[in-house]
């Protein structure tokens, strides 16, 4: 009995380890890969997809579902990415209204977890020496020229958003690569972070009504469309990414784990809460808008803070729950091992 509830409560433990990786993901400049990192399962994760191949559909094939699954460890990507789904359309609606409308105090708790995250990765390398500090340099300028690269232009070109989901599943492979501020960068984080996945919802609730009249609405159903197509990206774009990592993990881990501090570190400022959105204006300087009404961002403008504003105090008290949630987290993890 006791086995089983401690299976039990494993399980649910790893669905809400998806949730928050999901939630991640949604956060431009957060990366899901983060939370997987800092709770302790990241290289469990990208062993576990590059065993998606060839070999693991001849298993399939030859051998039945039992052995593929127990082939790929879909117990563990199974449960994972069911929470991944049921953050997209709970916990990630919820982040959209709070970034909406409390932005700055988001931002600001995020960025005090990611902060706390890196003091305690950093013990993660076990040896410090010149050529892990090089690696960690590199990491910190690829991090830090990322967050300065302007955006580009909205393009629902498909094979544009192909490519646009191949490249934004990183932020699940890759800590400290937020998927959604690539897309954000690549012009489409409006387009198929919340235009797409809320027109998804919308068709699943209508689904669940028996109501079909949304295939009679073009930009609905070019909006699928989009969906599809970035979930093809993405599955692709997951199955590459976990192969080469898996291989550089095993073949230098030092020198990868270094690496990725650095990009975590550069690539902080980039959810630096005090930031102004610069508008996307045309000819006539009026603010543009994408196909659902939002106004497109053409990138962010950083300042320092007013020490003297109350906001100021409020942001940095999230800041440091932020870090106390990650600290508690930490603690928490080690005493289970």
């Amino acid at each position: 009995m006791n086995l089983f509830s401690s299976t039990i409560k494993k399980n649910i433990l790893l669905v809400f380890k998806g949730i928050a990786m999901g939630a991640a993901n949604k956060v431009p400049g957060v990366s899901g890969g983060v939370v997987a990192f800092v709770a302790g399962f990241y290289e469990e994760l990208i062993y576990s997809l590059q065993k998606i191949n060839l070999k693991a559909f001849s298993i399939l094939v030859n051998r039945g579902w039992k052995s593929f699954v127990q082939y790929i460890n879909g117990r563990f990507l199974g449960l994972l990415f069911l929470g991944v789904g049921i953050s997209y359309f709970s916990v990630s609606l919820l982040l959209d209204f709070l970034i909406k409308n409390f932005e700055t105090e988001v931002f600001g708790l995020f960025f005090g977890m990611i902060l706390s995250s890196l003091y305690f990765i950093y013990h993660d390398v076990k040896k410090w020496n010149y050529k892990t500090v090089g690696f960690f340099l590199m990491g910190l300028g690829c991090g830090l020229l990322i967050m300065f690269t302007k955006p580009m232009t909205e393009n629902d070109y498909l094979p544009f958003v192909f490519f646009c989901g191949f490249i934004g599943v990183s932020g699940m492979t890759l800590p400290g690569l937020s998927g959604s501020f690539l897309l954000l960068l690549l012009g489409n984080y409006s387009l198929l972070l919340v235009d797409a996945v809320n027109a998804l919802y919308f068709t699943i609730a209508d689904l669940l009504q028996f109501d079909l009249e949304f295939v009679n609405d073009p930009e609905r159903v070019r909006l699928l469309i989009l969906v599809l197509v970035f979930t093809l990206g993405s599955v692709t774009g997951l199955v590459v990414f976990s192969n080469v990592l898996s291989w550089v993990l095993k073949k230098y881990k030092e020198n990868a784990t270094a690496t990725i501090i650095g990009f975590i570190a550069g690539s902080l400022g980039v959810i630096w809460p005090w930031k102004d959105k610069i508008y996307k204006i045309d000819s006539f300087n009026e603010i543009l808008y994408n196909a659902v009404g939002n106004p497109i961002i053409a990138y962010y403008d950083y300042f320092l803070p007013n020490f003297r504003e109350s906001s100021f105090w409020i942001v940095l008290i999230f800041i440091i729950l932020g870090g106390i949630t990650v600290a508690l987290l930490e603690r928490y993890g080690v005493s289970k091992k």
